[in-house]
């Protein structure tokens, strides 16, 4: 590992079909604003019911992305 700077951000994605269609969004949707993402950690995970069915998917995440070196 190189002598880099990280932030790391928390994120929320959903999704009606999986938990790995929610991290997708959450992931996609963050890569439109933020650069240099390198990696995630799911936190949590959490659905809501209708009708006695899985209506979607919640997943916490923290991501990491790098800064910018101006040397």
């Amino acid at each position: 590992m190189s002598d880099n700077v990280y932030s790391v951000t928390k994120l929320v994605g959903t999704s009606s079909k999986s938990i790995e269609d929610a991290i997708e969004n959450a992931i996609s949707t963050a890569g439109k604003t933020l650069k240099n993402l390198d990696w995630f950690e799911v936190k949590e995970t959490r659905g809501y019911i209708d009708d006695n069915k899985v209506a979607y998917y919640q997943v916490t995440l923290e991501i990491g992305f790098r800064y910018d070196r101006k040397d």
